[in-house]
Order: structure tokens, then C-alpha cells, then sequence
């Protein structure tokens, strides 16, 4: 059976199936988490919207309940993160990247619950965060398990990973467009069929799980609705504005990276597990002086883009959030940066909308339309995902009238942070360790071959055997030369797998005289691949090259 899943295209579909189940029901669950850590404390579902009040639950704290509650959650997921998986700490979406890139997509399964309760403990506890980067983490652990407990090839291990996470996002934004293209255009960085395809089934059966339990609205329907420019000339703000929106994303990166160096720097040797409880109190001091930044913070865009705040304290809220933001992520704090620049672009195009709205009066449309455009501007200039950024804000907001402007500022703020910077919010962190998972490296020269081209093949395809009834045991024939009355039960190799991942299947699973090579359908035995015979590909491919220069 687990032959069939891991070779042929159908058994690809079939397990992308199952992945969108299960990462909708715990995008689903995640959500709830979150919801129920966030009351547990304070005694509401979301907190910090109505300003200076108290936890219901905790009154005889006062106000002091905003500086010893980051403190307290800290104390708790800290040892958790440290003890059982320390890649759970942080935003989430760089370990999935770097899982796809240079691991075959295998992530520990552990990964999925520790990421889910420490993320919910510290948005519940006031961590100023986002769910997007645990919900990758957690869906792509769980497609990551599945995948390695049926053994996929690695090239399909990866767009599973991808499944995962779009199905993840899908799910918890009510956005399948903006889940395939963050799987594929974030977490999978390339663009082939069968893994748009994979991921859109992936995204679609998540979000048709978690609809009878969400609801079907768009995420953001509290913003307003039918919002467009009056004028033609309006466009040259919408540029303006998509300029101070890729500087925006680009001081986003700079002041997340920062603060995580001075936190670096402070800490020193200290004992990783305290680190979260200790700086807690520093987060705290951030939330008593603005509590509309406890957590994630969706009903104070909320009452941004709706006029309800001045100028002033717009641009307080947009500071704030870069600033709790990484604090929380400094410190140790385990959540996503995905609705910080939502919430970061909301504020800051809110404000730009008011002071246009002052100079040049209604014709320059209203203030919201810009709060709304700058929120994909933002997160484009601070990922550089300029399909993920423009399907984002018009699914999240269920406008599609804002198409235009939305492309047109999505567009400006991505080259003007490619003309300015190198890595992304999400790669810097990589780069930081040493990996560039967009720059070729030199040993990648030989990355186009495939086991098809390393593989010594048969004199002519031979079918797959086919299980018999009359042999239980299910065995492989012995170098697929004898009678084929087993199953293929030992992970073959897809003819299209890479041959990074070919070298890895040898070395994690090959027996010492190598593995069969099947047909991407899974149907025929084209070759045998073996260390002997990479070599002779590898020779070729120099002798080659060297004769070409």
C-alpha cells in the first residue's frame, strides 16, 4: 500500500488529501488554543484592544498584570521550547525553509505540538505575535511525519512539506489563494504542475475543514468595503506610499534582527530555558505603556483602518508593533511576523491615509484604502513574496476592487527592497547561520541531474512487480532481476529525484549495492542507482564541462 502512495502520482494526490485534512483541523485547533490561552489570563478571547484594563480574572493585579504576565508565560514555554524542541522558538518559517532546501523537507514530528503550545502560551501570555509562522511549522511537521512514515522520495517530501504549510494558512485566514502561493512561492520556491496542483488540493481541503468551524467570512471583514480611487492621478500616492512601505518592511527586518543581537549580547551564557521569563518583564514595561499591542492584535487594525485612532497614536501602534514584536522574538518568544506586518502596514498606510486626507481632501480617497494596500505592501518588501502579499490582502479583506492598487504598491515595495537589501525577514535568519537557500553555490553546478541521468538503466524498462497472494512476506525481488513476486516496499527512486536527494536516499536507506530507479508514474523499473554509478555521472558531467571551456 505505502508503495503505491509513495510513486504514483495518484498516491501523491491521495496523501496531499489527507495532508489538507490535517493541517485544517489543527490550523482549527491552533486557533482555539490560542483563543482559550488568551482567556485563561485575562478572561476575554482577545485582549488589549480596549487600551489600560484589566485581566477579569486577575483584577487585584491592576495594571502590574501587563508586566508579570509576558514574565510568568515565559517561565512556562521557555523550558518547554528548550527541553523538547529548541527549532520552535522563533517565527517558525525559516526552519520549514531550510527543511525543504537542505533536509529533503523532514522536520521532527515533535516540532507540530511543541510549536503549537508554546506559540499559544505566549500570544495567550502577551507575546505581541502573529499564528501564521507556528500554523506553517505545525502543518508542515505533520505533512513532514506522514511523509516520512510512508517513506516518500524526497522530491515529494518537499512539495508535501509545501502542502502543510499552505493548507495551514489556508485553513486559519480562510485564504486557499493565498495558501498555495505562500507553499509554493515561500516554502517550495519553485513553480512546477504537479506542485501547484498538489498544494491547491491541499489548501482547498483545509479550508473546506475549517469553514463549518470558522465560518466562512473573510478574516478581515470589520475593514471597509468598496473602497476605491476617485481619481487616476491617485495612483502616483498609491507609488509614494508603496516606496515608504518597502523602507517600512525593510526597518521591520532590520529592527527584528537587531534587538535579537542586543537580547544576544545581554544574555550572554545564561541558561537558554530562563531567557523567555526574564525578558518577559522588559515585554511587559512595552505592553503597560501601549496594551494595544498584547498579542496579535487583529481588533486593533481593526479600529485603525476604522478611524478610531489619531494620526499620532497611529504611528505610536506601527513603532510599537516592530518594536514588541522583536522584543518578543528576542527574548525567546515562540510566533509569527506575518500579522506584525499586516499589523505594521494597516498603521502606518492608516496614517499616510490621514495626511493626504488633509492635503488634498476627498480626492484623495479615503484614508482605509491605503491603510489596506499598505498591509501587502509591507509584507512584500519584508519576505519579497509579491504573489503571496497581493492574494493576502484581497482574501483577507474580501475586496477585490482593491486589485490594482494593491499589484501596483506590491510591486514598487518589492524592488525597492531588492534594490536595498539581500535577505528577506524570513532568509536573513538562514543567512545569519551560514545558509543562502537563494544564491547558487558551487557544488550546485551538478543540481539539474536526476537519478534518471545517474542510474545504470535496464536494456529495456521492466514493469513493477505486482504483491502475490502466494508470498506474504511481500519482498523485493533480489536486484529486480528475479521472479517478481513481491512488492516494492524499500522507498525506490523516482527517475525525477534530484540528485542531492539521491545521494541521501543511499545514504539513509540504500543497501550497500544501491536502489531501484522506478518511472515518475511508479509503473516501471527503469534502472539501478548506486554510489558507482553517481560517480561515473558526476566524471561525465566534468569531463564535459571541462572539454566545453
Amino acid at each position: 500500500m505505502t508503495a503505491w502512495l509513495r510513486t504514483s502520482r495518484l498516491g501523491l494526490f491521495a496523501v496531499a488529501l489527507l495532508v489538507g485534512v490535517g493541517s485544517g483541523l489543527g490550523a482549527v485547533a491552533f486557533r482555539y488554543l490560542v483563543a482559550f490561552c488568551t482567556w485563561l489570563p485575562t478572561g476575554y478571547g482577545q485582549f488589549g484592544q480596549a487600551g489600560w484594563t484589566g485581566s477579569a480574572h486577575l483584577p487585584w493585579l491592576g495594571l502590574g498584570f501587563f508586566v508579570l504576565i509576558p514574565a510568568v508565560g515565559g517561565l512556562i514555554y521557555g523550558p518547554l521550547i528548550y527541553r523538547w524542541a529548541r527549532e520552535a522558538r522563533g517565527h517558525g518559517v525559516p526552519e520549514v525553509m531550510i527543511a525543504v532546501a537542505e533536509r529533503g523537507g523532514r522536520i521532527r514530528p515533535q516540532v507540530s505540538v511543541v510549536k503549537a503550545l508554546a506559540s499559544a502560551l505566549c500570544m495567550g501570555a502577551g507575546g505581541s505575535v502573529g499564528r501564521e509562522g507556528p500554523i506553517v511549522q505545525i502543518g508542515s511537521a505533520l505533512a513532514s511525519s506522514f511523509g516520512q512514515w510512508v517513506r516518500m522520495p524526497e522530491n515529494r517530501m518537499r512539495i508535501l512539506v509545501a502542502c502543510g504549510a499552505g493548507g495551514g494558512i489556508a485553513a486559519t485566514f480562510n485564504a486557499p489563494i493565498t495558501g498555495v502561493f505562500f507553499g509554493v512561492e515561500i516554502i517550495l520556491r519553485e513553480f512546477s504542475v504537479d506542485a501547484l496542483f498538489t498544494v491547491m488540493l491541499s489548501a482547498m481541503v483545509a479550508d473546506a475543514v475549517a469553514i463549518p468551524l470558522l465560518g466562512d467570512h473573510p478574516f478581515l471583514a470589520a475593514f471597509p468595503a468598496g473602497i476605491t480611487l476617485p481619481h487616476a492621478r491617485d495612483y502616483l500616492l498609491v507609488g509614494l506610499l508603496a516606496v515608504a512601505a518597502g523602507l517600512i518592511g525593510l526597518l521591520f527586518k532590520t529592527v527584528v534582527y537587531g534587538v535579537e543581537d542586543l537580547c544576544d549580547r545581554l544574555w550572554k551564557q545564561r541558561p537558554e530555558w530562563a531567557r523567555p521569563a526574564v525578558g518577559g518583564l522588559v515585554l511587559g514595561l512595552i505592553l503597560l505603556a501601549v496594551p494595544q499591542l498584547y498579542g496579535v492584535g487583529y481588533p486593533v487594525m481593526d479600529r485603525a483602518v476604522g478611524g478610531r485612532y489619531a494620526l499620532w497614536f497611529l504611528l505610536v501602534l506601527a513603532a510599537g508593533k516592530m518594536l514588541a514584536c522583536s522584543v518578543t522574538l528576542g527574548i525567546g518568544g515562540s510566533g509569527g511576523v506575518f500579522a506584525p506586518s499586516l499589523f505594521v502596514g494597516a498603521t502606518s498606510g492608516m496614517a499616510f491615509g490621514d495626511l493626504v486626507s488633509h492635503l488634498f481632501g476627498a480626492s484623495a480617497g479615503p484614508p482605509a484604502l491605503y491603510a489596506v494596500v499598505a498591509m501587502g505592501a509591507v509584507f512584500a518588501a519584508a519576505v519579497r513574496a509579491p504573489l503571496t502579499s497581493v492574494a493576502s490582502v484581497i482574501e483577507l479583506t474580501g475586496d477585490f476592487t482593491l486589485t490594482l492598487p494593491v499589484m501596483l504598491a506590491v510591486a514598487v515595495a518589492t524592488a525597492t527592497s531588492r534594490a536595498l537589501s539581500y535577505g528577506t525577514l524570513y532568509t536573513t535568519k538562514l543567512l545569519r547561520r551560514g545558509h543562502d537557500i537563494d544564491r547558487t553555490a558551487p557544488w550546485r553546478v551538478f543540481s539539474d541531474l536526476k537519478a534518471a541521468d545517474v542510474m545504470r538503466p535496464f536494456p529495456a524498462p521492466l514493469p513493477v512487480p505486482e504483491p502475490s497472494p502466494d508470498d506474504p512476506t511481500g519482498d523485493p525481488p533480489g536486484h529486480l532481476s528475479g521472479d517478481p513476486s513481491g512488492e516494492l516496499d524499500e522507498a525506490p527512486v523516482l527517475a525525477s529525484e534530484s540528485l542531492t536527494g539521491t545521494l541521501r536516499q543511499l545514504a539513509t536507506r540504500g543497501r550497500r549495492d544501491g536502489l531501484p530507479v522506478v518511472s515518475d508514474d511508479g509503473r516501471q523499473l527503469e534502472g539501478w542507482v548506486a554510489d558507482a554509478t553517481i560517480l561515473r555521472a558526476i566524471a561525465d558531467r566534468m569531463h564535459s564541462v571541462g572539454g566545453d571551456g
